[in-house]
């Protein structure tokens, strides 16, 4: 277990979402030791709210942003169902 959180600035996370796409006002993303899991709240043009997840796990083995990428992506795919 890493002694450093995996986290994202407010600008990293947003240049990944899709157009329309934001951070949840009033919610903090957070870091989940037990679960190794860094979570944020984003809404979609609808205003449904979706969780974005990292483990550090993926961070480690793809770099810090493709996985945040890899996980804003999934929670794209999965809105369009």
């Amino acid at each position: 277990m890493s002694t450093e959180r995996l986290s994202y600035l407010p600008i990293e996370i947003r240049s990944y979402l899709p157009t329309g796409w934001g951070l949840v006002a009033g919610t903090e993303p957070r870091w989940d030791e037990r679960k190794e899991t860094w979570t944020a709240a984003v809404y979609d043009l609808a205003d449904n709210e979706w969780t974005v997840r990292v483990t550090e796990a993926a961070a480690g083995k793809q770099g810090r942003l493709p996985a945040l990428k890899q996980a804003i992506d999934e929670v794209f795919y999965r809105s369009l169902r």
